[in-house]
């Protein structure tokens, strides 16, 4: 049986990093040998004897990371070579888990909450033993890992985040929602029996209580973005959307329903008794730890009321502008633009785009201590400890319109409108831009000279959009290929079509074209996470000039592909020739009309 081998004498390698003083902390504890997991790293050519030093100069400092998270974090070194020196260190084999598939013999050996707890996952019982995964090989998670199966354990070891990832796929937080099903079932049958009205419990037991509990459960899990709860005659389907795409999850009773939906009103404080007209309400909670904002949208359709709720897990780190997806050069000149003095800048895209998630990004670009930044937005999604930002409601007299007025009215430097929805809000971000302030906002536009028509037809003059708009990006979001199952392939005349439609002059067959065979991590799709595609437009004299003299759609975008805008199926196209996406992808999310 693989188990973890005890400490033995130090036998150090390396001068600086024997010369470190002894820590308790496990990375330091010597075992396998008497190998210290920083010299095993410099042994391997994996890091230089400084980068260890100075992650262990942090670690004294007071970092409450250990030494191979440390390395980790500051881009040293990958997780899949850590985990090769860990295997190493404790004498374990490692575990793919991309195809390895838990027995579900093994996963009833331990519950959920505890294979979460412990990070560990039960994938087999051979001959007794329990073969497991961890990704710590200390002899504390050992012990702990066996004291939870009570029989002895075969350890294996895995990189952190496959391993969390893994825990997620494997424990779905929807088993045992039949009994929940049943038991509402039960009661309901009994309350009708009794004449009596429909009543909602709220206790933590109650049945529909647990049911919305385990579907927003797993749907952070498997990191949905939505959640829509639909009615039907006889039914109630749940779906999630996933990296942009809708799949079905669950169907329910119909008799659940109105429960269902008077449950998710009651959490987000909405009115349970209107049942007609739409409302919109959020809901704040933690979800196994994690921090999450939903914002809850109702509906009345023709089966009762159809919900939708828009999860911001909060535990998720905001992306800067170069990890969004834009190209280097773009990303360059964009930050130009941000460091203005005044001006505007539009983002624009449909719903679901990512306007939000590049617009914080600039935000980020632009925080610091000799700015006031104040941003208006309908809802706040993520919080900022250093910039004032205003929630709408409509309820309380606080409008996009209103509360953009009140902003001017606080010595700003840079104002965010979270959406440009209407001629008067349109109109004060116009007049902010023109008057010495540096404004970001969003519309919804098909592309950038969509954006700037889009302002026209709210009613906002064509001098003073050419005077105040600065830039328009626009943007759209593409599944990423799957890096735990990507394989390069030969382009297919779908790739070539399409490359050829975009870019005439160039080879389509260059370039690496790749595509995901699908695996645990990616739930068999081939993809896993989006990524940016983008199209800037800077407002040029000459592009000005053309605004100025309402010229057509089809003339300023000429115009900007001459001064050298690369549009979103360009951008789309490099992304697939780099190996990031599909075409498949980019013409499922990407609108190609005539570039």
């Amino acid at each position: 049986m693989l188990g973890f081998p005890r400490t033995g004498p130090a036998r150090p390698a390396d001068p600086e990093v024997a010369a470190a003083p002894e820590r308790q902390d496990p990375d330091w504890e010597v075992r396998a040998g008497g190998r210290r997991l920083g010299e095993l790293l410099v042994e391997s050519r994996l890091v230089s004897p400084a980068e260890v030093t100075s992650a262990l100069e942090r670690m004294r400092r007071g970092a409450a990371q250990r030494l191979g998270r440390l390395l980790l974090d500051s881009g040293a070194l990958s997780e899949a070579d850590l985990t090769a020196v860990l295997a190493r260190q404790h004498r374990l084999e490692t575990v793919d888990l991309r195809s390895a598939t838990p027995d579900p013999e093994a996963l009833r050996l331990i519950s959920d909450a505890t294979a979460h707890r412990l990070q560990a996952l039960p994938l087999a019982v051979e001959g007794g033993t329990v073969v497991t995964a961890v990704a710590d090989g200390t002899p504390v998670t050992a012990d702990a890992v066996r004291a939870a199966m009570g029989r002895p354990v075969a350890f294996r070891l895995a990189a952190q985040s496959e391993l969390r990832r893994a825990i997620d796929t494997s424990y779905r937080a929807l088993a045992g929602l039949e009994s929940q099903v049943q038991v509402f079932e039960a009661r309901d049958a009994v309350r009708r029996d009794a004449g009596r009205a429909e009543s909602e419990a709220v206790a933590d037991e109650a049945p529909v209580v647990q049911v919305v509990q385990k579907i927003l459960t797993q749907a952070l899990r498997d990191r949905a973005s939505d959640v829509h709860v639909e009615p039907h005659e006889e039914r109630v389907r749940v779906r999630y959307r996933i990296d942009g795409v809708l799949h079905d999850v669950l169907d329910l009773p119909g008799s659940l329903g109105p429960a269902l939906v008077n449950r998710i009103k009651i959490m987000a404080g909405m009115n349970i008794v209107e049942r007609r007209r739409p409302q919109d309400g959020q809901i704040s909670t933690a979800i196994e730890e994690r921090p999450v904002d939903i914002r809850v949208s109702t509906v009345s359709v023709v089966g009762g009321e159809k919900v939708v709720l828009r999860l911001l897990d909060k535990s998720r780190p905001l992306f800067d502008l170069g990890r969004l997806g834009m190209p280097d050069g773009m990303a360059a000149r964009y930050r130009d633009q941000l460091h203005a003095p005044y001006g505007m800048v539009v983002c624009a895209g449909p719903t679901g785009s990512g306007k939000t998630t590049t617009l914080y990004g600039s935000l980020g670009e632009l925080d610091s201590p000799d700015r006031n930044i104040m941003t208006i937005e309908d809802p706040v999604e993520y919080t900022f400890p250093s910039i004032n930002q205003i929630q709408i409601n409509e309820a309380a007299g606080v409008t996009f319109a209103g509360g953009l007025r009140a902003i001017l009215r606080q010595d700003p430097d840079v104002i965010l409108v979270g959406e440009i929805r209407d001629v008067d809000t349109a109109r004060i971000a116009v007049q902010s831009a023109l008057t010495g302030h540096f404004v970001l906002s969003s519309v919804h536009a098909t592309d950038t000279v969509a954006a700037l028509h889009r302002l026209i037809d709210m009613g906002i003059e064509t001098f003073l959009v050419a005077s105040s708009v600065t830039t328009v990006l626009s943007q759209r979001l593409v599944r990423r290929v799957c890096p735990y199952c990507r394989e390069e392939r030969a382009p297919t005349p779908q790739d070539v079509a399409f490359l050829r439609s975009v870019a005439l002059s160039e080879n389509p067959r260059e370039g690496t074209f790749v595509h995901g065979t699908g695996c645990n991590f990616c739930a068999q799709t081939g993809y896993l996470d989006r990524v940016g595609v983008y199209e800037m437009l800077p407002i040029t004299p000459r592009i000005r000039e053309l605004v100025l003299a309402s010229a057509s759609h089809a003339d300023i975008r000429r115009a900007a592909r001459s001064e050298g805008m690369r549009t979103l199926p360009e951008e789309a196209a490099r992304l697939v020739r780099a190996g990031i996406t599909t075409t498949a992808e980019v013409l499922r999310s990407v609108y190609v009309t005539g570039a």
